[in-house]
């Protein structure tokens, strides 16, 4: 089976109503982003930060996956799929999708405030500030904040380097490193980019540009590969 590598950004989530902090006014549901997504900010106030986190788990758990996710699903009837996502959702797993790595961490789950490789899962959506990791440190949501580095920014790079196809999907390209990753795939694979307002890209090879909503885009592009067995 061909391996095609997806690298999905905020414009696949919004459209099932989850916002992220690139809204026009720069804030990520009214809260400045170094009030709340940063190290520093769960030192000045960590109970702030816990909150904040808590109430965007409590959206998550109530948002579905839309179109464009479960047309991302029934690409695995054909190819060997490998969802690359900058969100914190787990949209995709809820849509079906079985291979799913997360950049930036994912919301449901649990982490050590000091040792980011211990993880839980949660029951239900909030984090307690009296919950602890087993080293005895309070837990917070288990995601990349500003500041921090992104573990599987590596993995993922492997992975877009071995793609025979690659497709870009509601993604700005303006937060690095994940924004470099188009860079790995190899010249000759055909690269598919998705969104309405297209990036800029500057890459060599075949660029296909969809200049559609994920739900509308996806969709059609899914029963093109699967109808064509490109």
């Amino acid at each position: 089976m061909k391996k095609l590598v997806v690298l999905t950004g905020a414009g696949i989530s919004a459209e099932s109503g989850l916002k992220t902090f690139r809204d026009s006014d720069g804030l990520w549901e009214g809260y400045n982003i170094h009030d709340v997504a940063t190290p520093e900010a769960w030192q000045r106030n960590p109970e702030l930060v816990q909150q904040f986190y808590n109430e965007r788990r409590k959206s998550v758990l109530e948002a579905s996956p839309n179109a464009a996710h479960y047309a991302l699903a029934r690409l695995e009837e054909q190819y060997d799929v490998t969802i690359i996502t900058q969100n914190i959702d787990d949209l995709h797993e809820r849509a079906g999708l079985s291979h799913v790595v997360h950049l930036h961490g994912i919301i449901t789950r649990s982490q050590s405030s000091i040792n980011p490789e211990l993880t839980y899962p949660i029951d239900g959506w909030e984090i307690r500030m009296d919950e602890v990791c087993e080293l005895g440190s309070p837990l917070r949501a288990h995601v990349v904040w500003f500041g921090e580095d992104v573990p599987m920014i590596e993995p993922a790079a492997r992975i877009c380097a071995a793609a025979d196809i690659f497709m870009l999907i509601g993604s700005s390209l303006a937060v690095y490193p994940a924004a470099g990753l188009i860079s790995y795939v190899k010249r000759e694979v055909p690269r598919y980019i998705i969104d309405p307002r297209i990036p800029d890209v500057a890459v060599r090879g075949p660029l296909i540009k969809i200049q559609e909503k994920a739900t509308v885009g996806v969709p059609a592009l899914v029963n093109e590969l699967l109808k064509n067995n490109i």
